[in-house]
């Protein structure tokens, strides 16, 4: 393995810095921008290499002792080593290169990152794994377990269920530990930031407005704090479970589909432009699947998906059945990247605004809205 030394330019999504050697990028991991480092090369590709950090030449005024004591060796968090500021200042430039890099977005509308209100204690949930004896979390980069006896990300109340768990003979498998009793369906583990997400998103739905389409809604924590400003709310998952939840306390106003989210996903847009399909929703979840012939000038569509994005199929409805109003709120930027790009021809985008659900990981959420041409 070669040594080199490196000037680390910048810090990529993921959490890597960057340097160049003989023109090469090469990512150093619990690296800072700013610093010389000396690096030893772990993987080298054609075009990239890995290396692992071997001595800090220049250190980052932003450098901070990381108060976990498996920082490092455990693969969850990767920035415990910067401050908070440059923690916030790092992510908002990472979502405004992906969109300008691979979105192609010339002027991205950004607005400033909404940070957690705590850095450290804020996890409502983790899951933690056992295997002959050992509990914790994966190793960095491998599938080895580490021995976890707490989690400083973690609320006191979900280390306190570790505890718990680690006094007990506990059989091999994966352990989801819960600050709260709850519907065991997909939830924000920052409840702090999820509300400051669920505020913002109030915030950018226009006046006017008469249907929420919710695609991949849950148990319905947008829909259902979002009611006062619509007439009509759609609930949309392939989650019959968490569809079930979110039925359970539904007023007449809320329909909630288990179902496949581009077909149902279309069927709800085609029905919002003719009051007669609309009142053809029933409790059972069934939607007509008349084609407009005019915009959805009084819909606005909410889409929260997986990090993998919107499918093709889905992307393809929402350009055939356009809502007036988009909000894509995305927790991989490089997904959010393609799919604004390929939905620019009918959409203007309006703002972007990273938060920071979690502190000291590489991991950035980023609500997007845009209104239709």
């Amino acid at each position: 393995m070669r040594k080199v030394d490196l000037k680390v330019k910048d810090v990529a999504f993921g959490g890597k810095g960057v340097g160049r050697d003989n023109g090469k990028a090469v990512f150093i991991p619990f690296t800072i921008d700013g610093e010389r480092i000396s690096a030893k090369i772990v993987r080298e590709k054609k075009r990239f290499a890995e290396a692992e950090l071997v001595d800090l030449v220049e250190v980052s005024p932003h450098r901070i002792q990381p108060p976990c004591p498996y920082f490092g060796r455990c693969g969850g968090c990767s920035y415990q080593h910067i401050d908070y500021e440059h923690q916030l200042a790092l992510k908002f430039r990472q979502v405004r290169d992906v969109l300008r890099h691979l979105g192609k977005l010339a002027d991205v509308p950004m607005r400033p990152i909404i940070p957690s209100p705590s850095s450290y204690r804020y996890r409502n949930r983790i899951t933690v794994h056992a295997q002959d004896g050992v509990v914790g979390f994966f190793r960095r980069e491998s599938h080895r377990l580490i021995d976890i006896e707490a989690c400083p990300i973690a609320r006191p109340e979900v280390n306190d269920a570790l505890v718990d768990l680690r006094s007990r003979r506990v059989e091999d498998g994966h352990y989801t530990l819960r600050a709260g009793p709850g519907p065991r369906v997909f939830s924000q583990a920052n409840d702090a930031v999820a509300d400051a997400l669920r505020d913002l998103i109030a915030r950018l739905i226009p006046s006017g407005q008469e249907l929420l389409v919710d695609a991949y809604c849950g148990a319905g924590f947008f829909s259902k704090t979002l009611l006062e400003k619509f007439e009509r709310v759609i609930g949309i998952d392939w989650d019959t479970f968490a569809i079930e939840a979110a039925r359970e306390n539904a007023t007449t106003k809320e329909t909630y589909i288990a179902g496949d989210i581009e077909e149902e996903l279309r069927h709800a847009l085609a029905g919002a432009v003719h009051r007669t399909d609309l009142g053809q929703i029933g409790v059972s979840g069934q939607l007509g699947s008349t084609s407009p012939t005019s915009p959805n000038k009084k819909t606005t569509l909410l889409v929260d998906p997986p990090a993998s994005g919107l499918s093709a199929g889905t992307r393809r409805v929402i350009l055939d059945l356009a809502p007036a109003t988009l909000i894509y709120v995305s927790c991989n930027p490089a997904t959010l990247a393609r799919d604004l790009k390929e939905l620019g021809d009918k959409f203007k985008i309006e703002s972007v605004t990273p938060l920071d659900m979690f502190p000291q990981t590489a991991e950035i959420e980023v609500v997007a809205s845009a209104s239709c041409r």
